[in-house]
């Protein structure tokens, strides 16, 4: 009989309880972001990384393997190797991050689930709808716990913005801003390197290079925080630096459920912005804004009454639930990797609860799923429709 995990008696009010053990994760793919993301998982006290299947070439697999502190035996060459070879072990993974490039997410996230191991998959979901929609109707047939890897929803003053929101302080929300600006690509020669060179091809990173990766982001953001749905766009991508396959900038006009009109940009090519994805949000009696590059802080505005910053900290007017995301004390600040820590914290609690036949509470967690990973992708659809047609607006399937 397998020990359970959880806690026999849950206060689903307080803080997230611990797990009688640590909770087995295997890697899958071995880029940059697959180390940021082992160390938040490291960070949230949750997991022990086991296995991997770290490249393709299976001396570099084994390699790389051992740069892990991998049992030779548990690094594999290929994803499909993995999922199998985890599958029959008694003390296998309990669940894989998914951190390839785009193209390989369908694939190794559909190996996974088939094999029963729940999934956190790296954003966007696919490069095409039809396989998002496959992967939504694969983790729902089979009970597994699928998460996304929208990582800007877990930092704790975005979940006190949503809180915020939800609880209607800012009245009838009448317009909605986002933006993320990054510069990491004004160099003309950077499509030269490696790690970028993928993204810019359209076999690999899909039919978007921006969009697709910073510009999801935003719109999961504006969406999560507004608890609005985007209903339709119109899009114009360019590329406003060296030569490029595809766009290093995007302007999007949005509508939101109710015809709530807003904005998202999203480029590369911004000198002096590095992490600068900012989200503001307007109502009949407020708003609200907030800045990754100050991610601490969350400014409240109600109209006709003083300015107000909300700090990341206990008390002074953060929620409970936003202190379960809380490490260091007001002042100490906490970062990327603090908030990616929180969403491996949110997907273990799900895995947990789905391993010890739990239900808990529709809102005890708030990780982006794979229904949220989907209307990233068809997100995207919409916006490269929009450009091709000239900037025409292009309903959002499925609102």
């Amino acid at each position: 009989m397998t020990a359970r995990l959880l806690p026999q008696q849950i206060d689903f009010n307080a803080g997230f309880p611990r797990l009688s053990r640590r909770l087995r994760l295997g890697v899958v793919g071995g880029g940059r972001i697959s180390q940021t993301q082992a160390m938040a998982a490291r960070l949230s006290d949750r997991w022990d990384i086991v296995a991997g299947a770290l490249s393709s070439d299976p001396d570099q697999a084994r390699h790389r393997g051992t740069e892990w502190f991998l049992d030779p035996d548990r690094s594999y060459a290929s994803f499909d190797q993995m999922a199998q070879g985890e599958a029959s072990r008694a003390d296998g993974v309990d669940a894989v991050m998914i951190t390839t490039p785009n193209h390989l997410h369908f694939p190794a996230a559909k190996a996974f689930l088939t094999a029963g191991i729940d999934v956190l998959c790296d954003k966007p979901l696919t490069n095409e709808l039809a396989e998002a929609e496959a992967l939504v109707t694969l983790a729902r047939d089979s009970g597994q716990v699928f998460g996304v890897c929208y990582t800007m929803s877990c930092f704790p003053m975005v979940r006190q913005a949503r809180q915020i929101v939800a609880a209607g302080v800012l009245g009838q929300i009448n317009q909605i801003h986002v933006e993320f600006l990054q510069d990491w690509m004004t160099p003309k020669d950077v499509g030269e390197a490696p790690h970028v060179k993928w993204r810019l091809d359209p076999k690999i990173s899909g039919p978007t290079s921006c969009v697709g990766d910073i510009g999801t982001h935003a719109a999961h953001l504006a969406q999560f925080v507004s608890g609005l749905p985007m209903t339709d766009l119109r899009a114009e991508f360019h590329v406003c630096g060296a030569p490029k396959a595809l766009e290093d900038t995007a302007f999007m006009l949005i509508r939101y459920a109710d015809r709530v009109p807003g904005t998202l940009m999203a480029t590369r090519l911004a000198p002096g912005n590095r992490g600068g994805l900012r989200l503001r949000i307007f109502g009949s009696e407020g708003g609200l804004e907030w800045d990754m590059e100050d991610a601490e802080r969350l400014k409240l505005n109600i109209f006709g009454q003083p300015d107000q910053v909300l700090s990341r900290g206990h008390g002074h007017g953060v929620s409970g639930v936003t202190e379960r995301f809380v490490r260091t004390g007001r002042g100490f600040p906490e970062g990327l990797i603090e908030a990616w820590a929180n969403l491996y914290t949110e997907f273990a609690m799900a895995v947990a609860a789905r391993r010890d036949g739990v239900q808990p509470p529709v809102d005890w967690l708030g990780y982006p799923g794979v229904e949220e990973g989907a209307a990233g992708v068809r997100f995207v659809e919409a916006a490269v429709q929009s450009n091709t047609a000239g900037g025409d607006w292009v309903r959002i399937e499925g609102t």
